[in-house]
């Protein structure tokens, strides 16, 4: 097994953190002897060890003078656990391959302890995959002002996400139910519009194989609808967010003082996700409907795009998956970046970032 091998297999077991570790990144760690993988590891849960200690044990002895291949720069600081540093100058690694710098500037500078330790590290190797693999911890050290969005559509071949009787259960199969739930699992907040919420009743809620570490809170933008406490989004089993405009902050207080939800009055786009930001969130999955998903991409505030496509038609009748949005010609339209394909049975699941990943942070 080479170095990027090495670097792969790190990001596949960094996945396995996925709903546990936030709000730490997830990392995996491969050690390399000679080119044989002698131990490995990832963050299984926040607070618990980090990915280049358990690695490093598993290795034992035979970490000395090997290579250590991590998702993220180890970092230098004493948080819930000790440097990682010290556990990789201790066994005496010799290499430190890292795919990406920490951008948190609290744990940032494991990269100089080390090389000032005489160990060679190298930073860079399969860069953007680490950094879409953990984008929104990326994003909450780089844009403060705002959750990291994701928009999450299931629609037919023609892009619709209901027919023309406005049903959608279910357009997409059960594979790609159990991908949605576990997609949940890590975000800090589920979100729909008000006229989803009415004619869906969703629960948004996790019911998938991997369990939250924190349940993520619903987040419900009301407009012109009047939401109503018997919705199940009302249920006890996760905290409601209502945003709604100012001038019906007091109506939708009263309405739903029952409910336990918090009511959030702004009345654009950018207040509800700054004051989101502002409440602890720094990661939104946006599941609907077409016209919060044109708002959103309207003003620029997706910044990934899960897509699943199933193979069915809905016609002109259909409802289309977006609206209010007047998208640019071709000669100006953006052009999103592919982060994943793949298969969800007979449905496609497909990934897209609206920022181009350079090879350089």
């Amino acid at each position: 097994m080479n170095e990027l091998e090495a670097m792969r297999h790190a990001l596949s077991l960094a996945w396995l953190g996925w709903g546990r570790v936030h709000p730490n990144p997830m990392v995996g760690a491969v050690v390399l002897a000679d080119r044989e993988p002698v131990g490995e590891g990832f963050h299984a849960e926040y607070g618990g060890e980090h990915a280049e200690v358990v690695a490093l044990r598993r290795a034992g002895d035979r970490a000395r003078g090997a290579t250590l291949v991590v998702t993220l720069e180890p970092c230098g600081h004493t948080g819930k656990q000790p440097p990682c540093v010290d556990a990789i100058i201790a066994a005496g690694i010799a290499r430190v391959v890292a795919a990406a710098a920490d951008p948190n500037p609290e744990a940032a500078g494991g990269a100089e302890r080390l090389r000032a330790a005489g160990i060679d590290v190298a930073i860079g190797l399969l860069g953007c995959e680490a950094r879409q693999q953990n984008a929104a911890f990326v994003h909450r050290f780089r844009h403060a002002q705002r959750p990291w969005v994701g928009l999450k559509l299931a629609t037919s071949l023609d892009f619709r996400i209901a027919d023309g009787s406005g049903h959608s259960k279910w357009i997409s199969g059960k594979p790609a139910l159990d991908f949605v739930h576990s997609l949940r699992a890590g975000f800090d907040a589920i979100g729909v519009g008000g006229r989803t919420a009415l004619r869906d009743d969703p629960r948004l809620t996790v019911r998938g194989p991997v369990t939250p570490r924190v349940t993520p809170t619903r987040v419900v933008f009301e407009g012109a609808e009047v939401l109503s406490a018997s919705l199940a989004l009302f249920s006890r089993d996760a905290p409601t967010i209502v945003v709604t405009p100012r001038a019906r902050a007091v109506d939708s207080g009263d309405r739903l003082a029952g409910t336990g939800a918090t009511i959030l009055p702004v009345d654009t786009l950018h207040e509800a996700l700054a004051a989101l930001r502002h409440a602890g969130i720094t990661s939104l999955l946006i599941e609907g409907g077409a016209r919060m998903a044109g708002w959103l991409l309207r003003e620029g505030l997706v910044d990934r795009f899960y897509w699943i496509q199933s193979p069915l038609w809905l016609g002109d009748a259909g409802t289309p998956a977006v609206a209010g949005w007047d998208a640019p010609p071709l000669s100006v339209a953006e052009r999103w970046t592919v982060v994943e394909r793949r298969a969800l049975d007979q449905d496609t699941l497909l990934v897209l970032d609206r920022e181009p990943c350079s090879p350089v942070s």
